[in-house]
C-alpha cells in the first residue's frame, strides 16, 4: 500500500476539474432526485394501487441497484473516463424517472427503479473520485483540504435534499407525471452543462502510472477489512427511513411529526458539518472515527431505553426520535468526510473510482442484510412493551461493533500513515 503522501495530487497532464463545479453538481442532483423520489411510493400505493409488499420492493430494488453497483460504476469511470461515465449516468437516471413516472405495468415500474439506481451508480463515484483528486492538488497548494471539500459535498448535497421535495410538492398538486417529467428534465440539463465544463482528459487515477485491472481493489486486505467495518454507517443512517418512522407511530405522532425530523436532519448538516469536520480533522481519523460510530449506538440506545415504556404527553413523546435523528446526522457528519478523505491513502497509486465505489457498494449489502433483520425485528417495536427495545438494541450493537474493531483495525503498522493523518 502506498501513503497518501506519496500521491499528493493527480498527473500534471491530467486536468484536474474545478471543486465548485463538482459541488454544484451535487446539490442538482440531489435536487433532481429528491423531487421525485420522496413522491414515488405515495403513487405506487395511491395512483396505481399497489400494495405496501409491491411498494416496499420496488424502493428496494431502487436502493439495492444503486448501492450494489457502485463498484462495478467506479470500475468504469476509471477504465473508461469520468466525464462519459457521468454523462451516462445523468441519461440513464433521465430515462428511470420518465419510466417511474408515465408506467403503470410492474415489470416496467421495477425496470424504471432500477435505471434510477443505476444512473446514481455510474455518476456518484465518478464525482467522488474527482473530488478527492481536487482535495490532494489543493491540499498540495495549501488550500482546503478533501476532508473540507467532502464535507462541503454533504452541506451542499443537503441543501439540495431540502429544495427537492419542496419543488417536488408544489408539482404533485398537478401531477406525479409532472413531477417525473421535471426530475428527469433536471439530468436532462446537468447532461449538457456537464458535457461541456468537465474536460475530455479528466482521470480517476492518483498518479502517471497505467491503470491497474479493476479487481485489484480486492486485493488489498486492510481496504476489505476498512469497508466492511464502515458499512455498518450507511445501514443505521438508512434507519431513518426504516427505523424512525416505527418510534414514531409507537408515540402515536403523525407525519408532520415526520417531516420535522427530516428537518432537524438538513438543519443540523447545514449548520454543523464544518465544524465538526474541522474538529474531526484535529483529533485524526483513529479518534474521530470510532468516537462517529459511538455516537450511532447513543442514538438508538435513546430509543431503545425509552421503547419499553408509555411515551410523554404532548412534544416530549418525541424526545426519543429527536435523539436517535440528531445523533445519526452527527455521527454521519463525523465519519463520512473523514472516510471519503481516507480512501486515496488506501488506494495508492491505483485509480480511485473503483475504490469509492466499493466503499458504497459494501453499505448496500449491510443495509440490504441489516434491513431484512431489523424490519422483522421492528414489528415488535411499533408499540410500548418490554420486548420494544430489543430492535434498537440490536441496530445499536452494529456500530458498537464498527467502533471497537476500528480501533484494533488502525493499530496495524500497514496504516501507520492514515492513523496519524489530521490538520496538524
Amino acid at each position: 500500500m502506498t501513503s497518501s503522501s506519496a500521491a499528493s495530487g493527480p498527473p500534471s497532464s491530467a486536468p484536474t476539474v474545478n471543486p465548485r463545479l463538482l459541488l454544484a453538481s451535487q446539490l442538482i442532483f440531489n435536487a433532481g432526485f429528491y423531487m421525485v423520489l420522496p413522491f414515488l411510493a405515495i403513487h405506487l400505493r395511491d395512483n396505481l394501487a399497489m400494495a405496501g409488499a409491491l411498494v416496499g420492493m420496488v424502493l428496494g430494488i431502487r436502493t439495492f441497484s444503486q448501492q450494489g453497483l457502485f463498484v462495478f460504476g467506479g470500475a468504469l469511470s476509471d477504465a473508461l473516463g469520468p466525464r462519459r461515465i457521468i454523462l451516462l449516468g445523468c441519461l440513464i437516471r433521465t430515462a428511470g424517472f420518465l419510466m417511474l413516472g408515465f408506467s403503470e405495468s410492474l415489470s416496467m415500474i421495477v425496470i424504471g427503479a432500477c435505471l434510477t439506481g443505476a444512473g446514481s451508480a455510474l455518476f456518484s463515484p465518478a464525482v467522488s473520485a474527482l473530488l478527492a483528486l481536487a482535495g490532494s492538488e489543493s491540499e498540495a497548494r495549501g488550500g482546503q483540504s478533501r476532508s473540507t471539500l467532502f464535507a462541503r459535498l454533504a452541506i451542499w448535497g443537503e441543501c439540495g435534499a431540502v429544495m427537492g421535495p419542496v419543488l417536488g410538492a408544489l408539482l404533485l398538486d398537478i401531477s406525479f407525471q409532472l413531477v417525473s417529467l421535471a426530475g428527469a428534465l433536471v439530468f436532462v440539463v446537468m447532461f449538457f452543462v456537464l458535457g461541456r465544463a468537465l474536460p475530455a482528459g479528466a482521470t480517476t487515477t492518483q498518479t502517471g502510472e497505467a491503470q491497474a485491472s479493476w479487481w485489484h481493489v480486492f486485493h488489498n486486505p486492510q481496504f476489505l477489512a476498512f469497508i466492511v467495518i464502515y458499512s455498518t454507517a450507511l445501514l443505521s443512517y438508512n434507519q431513518l427511513y426504516l427505523a424512525m418512522p416505527v418510534e414514531l407511530e409507537r408515540v402515536g405522532a403523525d407525519e408532520g411529526a415526520l417531516a420535522m425530523m427530516f428537518m432537524l436532519v438538513s438543519a443540523l448538516v447545514i449548520t454543523l458539518q464544518l465544524p465538526i469536520n474541522r474538529l474531526a480533522r484535529h483529533v485524526g481519523p483513529a479518534i474521530s472515527l470510532p468516537l462517529g460510530f459511538l455516537v450511532y449506538v447513543v442514538g438508538f440506545s435513546a430509543v431503545a431505553w425509552a421503547a419499553p415504556h408509555a411515551p410523554a404527553e404532548g412534544w416530549l413523546k418525541l424526545w426519543p426520535a429527536a435523539a436517535m435523528v440528531s445523533a445519526i446526522a452527527i455521527a454521519q457528519m463525523i465519519v463520512r468526510p473523514v472516510a471519503m478523505d481516507l480512501i486515496p491513502g488506501f488506494a495508492g497509486d491505483k485509480p480511485l473510482g473503483v475504490y469509492y465505489g466499493a466503499l458504497a457498494s459494501a453499505g448496500g449489502i449491510a443495509v440490504l442484510l441489516g434491513n431484512a433483520l431489523a424490519g422483522d425485528l421492528l414489528d415488535g417495536a411499533l408499540s410500548p412493551a418490554p420486548e420494544a427495545g430489543l430492535p434498537w438494541w440490536v441496530l445499536a450493537s452494529f456500530p458498537l461493533a464498527s467502533a471497537f474493531a476500528l480501533l484494533i483495525l488502525f493499530r496495524l503498522p500497514a496504516l501507520s500513515h492514515l492513523r496519524s493523518k489530521s490538520a496538524t
